[in-house]
């Protein structure tokens, strides 16, 4: 074998290494997504998971979480008035936390295409999701792409769940910030 062609196949095997390390980094950072989870400050999960759970503070950006804690007297429909001091705290807290949210994958086919490109448009426009709700934001719906459009209006209907911003319902790590697919379980309501 000539000289030549000992360079073409290492130059070759190098490559095909380089790139099996490239989806290996690519895989492995796809499910160690966890939303950029961070150790939850402990008043922020004993004041918001009496509620619901302590959402991580990377799943929107900081000029959401400023509006969400100075407006808790209308928290989504419910009063969850905090005093003062505990308001600037959590505030300081999420913002220092926030910004963080997962990068958009390849943008979504079929129904969940509509709902990202209309929240994507709005968050370059503003700067943050509408209404400043998690499940409104384009890396929610990218991420989310493949769920049949059925199965969420299923969710939406079920009193138990109540709504689809309840990540624990299906995912069983949610608590811990860790959203991967495979700590994912169908709730009982939708199994046939």
């Amino acid at each position: 074998m000539s000289n030549r062609s000992n360079a073409a196949i290492h130059a070759a095997s190098a490559c095909l290494a380089f790139a099996s390390a490239a989806l290996s980094s690519v895989a492995l950072a796809e499910e160690e997504r966890n939303i950029h989870s961070v150790p939850l400050l402990p008043l922020y999960q004993q004041e918001c998971s009496a509620c619901h759970i302590a959402y991580q503070p990377g799943m929107l950006p900081a000029g959401s979480w400023q509006r969400i804690v100075n407006n808790l007297k209308q928290h989504y429909g419910v009063n969850a008035s905090l005093d003062e001091d505990t308001v600037k705290e959590l505030e300081q807290w999420l913002t220092a936390q926030a910004d963080r949210a997962p990068a958009m994958p390849v943008p979504p086919e079929g129904h969940a295409a509509r709902s990202w490109l209309a929240f994507k448009l709005f968050e370059v426009e503003t700067g943050h999701p509408p209404e400043d709700r998690i499940t409104r934001s384009s890396w929610f719906w990218g991420i989310h792409q493949r769920m049949p459009s059925a199965m969420w209006r299923q969710l939406e209907n079920q009193k138990a769940i109540k709504s689809i911003s309840n990540c624990d319902t299906c995912h069983t790590t949610a608590d811990k910030g860790n959203f991967s697919k495979h700590n994912v379980r169908a709730p009982a309501a939708l199994k046939p």
